[in-house]
């Protein structure tokens, strides 16, 4: 449910970003010389190339506006600033969940691909020594919560939900909504101990967070599945598969709880107070 878009500076924003309307016609030698310009003036900018930038862009509007000295086109410091600005805000948009502030599906997707493609090229040693866990987290029987109190109620649980989320996350760690009432924490340089760890005390927040202060009736837990990564051959659908047959198990479990396998032995077991619990899935270890 999360809207990802491209985390490059679309045409319209380019176009918002000095004023000239949602689109430039492609038809025309005007139009043509326009389009080449502001395609110009995207690259540029992905590469902070700003000064180049802004000279297409201006070009284009001249070229827009009837003027046909389009090249001869001087800049201004100030509306170089403004389009540094604003490229860094629509980037940062294109990375965010509209409801929630959290980051969206698209961003989790090629930072996640990132990390794993580099984690024996990173500066930070805590990561090349510890991998990546990645945690998948789906709040339980939230459907009812929608059915019971309406959508509006339940995005703000959702709202809500990030911030406990949030704010235990340790430094290079974040929050991606994976979509509907499912989230992703990716913790870089954590060990699996670590992370369980992690995981557990935001299951446990959320848990004793007080919820009936938003409706006298209203409870909300959630289930997380843990998954581990230490080398180059984890692959982010692998990965990610992984933490969510956890995930699952912890709801098969009786939910909320956290699902983690164990690193020796194998076998899947719940964190915390849930460890103790008599009938625990064993699901079968995934492959490739």
């Amino acid at each position: 449910m999360a809207h990802g878009t491209n985390s490059t500076l679309p045409s319209d924003d380019v176009h918002a970003a000095l004023g000239i309307g949602a689109s430039i016609p492609r038809t025309g030698s005007a139009g043509a010389q326009a389009a080449q310009h502001t395609a110009a003036a995207e690259k540029l900018a992905e590469q902070g190339l700003w000064e180049q930038a802004y000279r297409h862009l201006h070009a284009a509007v001249r070229l827009l506006h009837g003027q046909r000295d389009a090249a001869e086109t001087s800049y201004a410091p100030d509306e170089l600033d403004r389009l540094r600005r604003e490229h860094a805000e629509a980037r940062e948009q294109s990375r965010r969940d509209s409801l929630t502030a959290s980051y969206n599906r698209r961003y989790l997707d090629e930072r996640l691909a990132a990390l794993l493609d580099d984690l024996d090229d990173l500066d930070d040693p805590a990561v090349r020594t510890t991998g990546i866990c990645v945690a998948l987290v789906d709040i339980d029987h939230f459907k009812q919560v929608n059915d019971t109190y309406g959508h509006l109620f339940g995005d703000r649980v959702l709202q809500r939900m990030v911030a406990e989320l949030d704010a235990g996350l340790p430094e290079g760690a974040f929050c991606a909504r994976y979509g509907g009432e499912e989230f992703a924490l990716v913790l870089p340089g954590r060990d699996l101990t670590e992370a369980v760890e992690i995981c557990e005390e935001a299951r446990h927040r959320i848990d004793r967070y007080p919820w009936l202060e938003m409706h006298s009736a209203l409870r909300v837990t959630v289930s997380i599945g843990v998954a581990h990564s230490a080398g180059r051959l984890a692959e982010v659908e692998r990965l990610i598969g992984e933490a969510d047959e956890l995930l699952y198990t912890a709801k098969q479990a009786g939910r909320n709880a956290v699902a983690f396998r164990a690193e020796r032995s194998g076998r899947v077991c719940l964190a915390g107070p849930a460890a103790g619990r008599r009938a625990i899935p064993q699901p079968a270890r995934t492959t490739g």
